[in-house]
């Protein structure tokens, strides 16, 4: 494809235009569309919302296991078989204890999710001392991730001083119901509407790498879209957990990976594009260059996985060129993770010895 090609990419994202369906499928598929000026081109609308700052986010699994839904690709769900340790909600010194050491670390937003349908009257009332109690102690946005909430909820919650409420949507509403029975599409759909009428920003997302094809890839991003208040979209691939009923993961090629990133920065220009799950076991080598086109990632791992390492993951934002959303500067934290990171002060230069000198030699 010629430069021309890129650049109105770029221009028509910019200027709010939608891609045609044709081209979108082209994004992801398409042999002629070359990676890196593609990748240049999602970095120019990245660049004009974000600069080249980076949010990161991390994860507080407050409650685990024992969820009565069937979603086929989660390790808590009744259909998994996966071995994950199952806890009721954590209690509120230890909340907030990991609230303090995420602000710590670098993050700009603290995520709270709990396993399960959604939250009594109770739950949300407990939530709202939790929510002011964080906020009041340190300058960190709050998102929660509840499970399906009500309109009423949703305003109290917003009210509390929540920052967003996420609750993803995963896929397409043609391909839902092959990953999940117990509640349909329409009932995910029904919470964003929940959040948006509470004037409540909404962070939502996908899992790519289920069996679906491009169409509801595509499909999902235009529907993420249609609602105006998603800030943020976190787009997981697939972790083949075992034990899970979806366990192999499609296509997912560090390219591809790459490519589906892209399209949803041209099709959501001022979301916070999230690498979430999956970022270093399917983007591989290849992770820095996911930053071209997102503007946030998780730090610490996800929800029953872990990721890489803080020092690996500041040190590669700032390799790649890119600072922090933080009031912490980024030198500074990747200078403690060495100072405090057993591991980082024994990784000296190895030298070679006779064996690898002398390959030859070895004994077979």
């Amino acid at each position: 494809m010629k430069k021309q090609f890129y650049d109105q990419l770029a221009e028509k994202s910019l200027d709010g235009e939608l891609l045609l369906r044709p081209q979108c499928i082209e994004i992801l598929t398409s042999k002629d569309i070359e990676l890196l000026p593609l990748v240049d081109a999602a970095f120019t609308v990245r660049k004009k919302h974000w600069g080249r700052d980076v949010t990161i986010h991390i994860i507080n699994n407050v409650q685990n296991g024992q969820c009565s839904e069937d979603c086929q690709y989660c390790a808590q769900s009744r259909s998994s078989k996966a071995e994950i340790d199952i806890y009721p909600m954590k209690s509120d010194d230890e909340i907030i204890k990991e609230a303090e050491a995420a602000y710590k670390s670098g993050a700009f937003r603290y995520c709270m999710v709990f396993s399960g349908k959604g939250q009594a009257e109770s739950r949300i009332e407990h939530l709202v001392g939790l929510i002011k109690e964080i906020k009041a102690r340190y300058p960190i946005e709050v998102c929660v991730s509840p499970g399906f909430v009500t309109e009423s909820q949703a305003k109290i919650l917003k009210n509390a001083g929540l920052n967003r409420l996420n609750h993803n949507i995963n896929t397409s509403e043609k391909y839902y119901p092959k990953i999940c029975t117990s509640h349909p599409f329409a009932k995910r759909v029904e919470t964003l509407n929940a959040a948006k009428n509470a004037d409540l920003d909404i962070c939502s997302g996908v899992i790519v790498g289920m069996g679906e094809g491009e169409e509801d890839v595509v499909d999902a991003a235009l529907t993420l879209r249609s609602f105006k208040n998603v800030k943020s979209i976190p787009v997981n691939f697939l972790l083949p957990i075992e034990g899970n009923a979806i366990v192999k993961a499609n296509r997912l090629t560090p390219e591809y990976c790459l490519r589906v990133l892209c399209l949803y920065r041209f099709l959501n220009p001022e979301a916070e594009i999230r690498i979430a799950a999956g970022r270093e076991y399917h983007l591989r080598d290849l992770q820095a260059l996911a930053l071209y086109p997102a503007s946030s990632l998780f730090m610490d791992g996800y929800l029953n996985a872990k990721g890489s390492s803080r020092t690996k993951t500041l040190q590669m934002i700032k390799d790649a060129g890119f600072t922090i959303k933080s009031d912490q500067s980024l030198d500074a934290l990747i200078e403690n993770e060495h100072n405090i990171n057993v591991a980082s002060k024994n990784e000296k230069i190895q030298m070679k010895r006779f064996d690898d000198l002398h390959p030859s030699f070895k004994k077979i």
